[in-house]
């Protein structure tokens, strides 16, 4: 699975776990409300922003029973991020 895929898994997986859009969800990682409909769409990112998004995504995962994708590395959490709650839905 390319990078890019993970990082699509794991943005679907957080959204429909959240209730957040993918533009929010977007919003919140790279300030950029377009960004993940861009490399969805085939725009390429560098791994530094795809390392950013990964921990991102794991330092906010809801422990409500919703599963990190299989397949997909998931980076350990941030030990100071451990208790933080999923974004608010806007």
């Amino acid at each position: 699975m390319r990078i890019t895929e993970q990082l699509l898994a794991v943005t679907d997986a957080y959204c429909a776990a959240t209730g957040l859009s993918t533009s929010r969800v977007s919003t919140l990682i790279f300030n950029d409300g377009k960004r993940l409909d861009a490399i969805r769409e085939g725009k390429d990112l560098y791994t530094s922003r795809f390392e950013h998004a990964m921990q991102w995504f794991s330092d906010r995962w809801p422990d409500d029973g919703k599963s990190w994708p299989l397949g997909v590395p998931r980076p350990a959490p941030t030990p100071a991020q451990s208790a933080h709650q999923p974004e608010a839905a806007q």
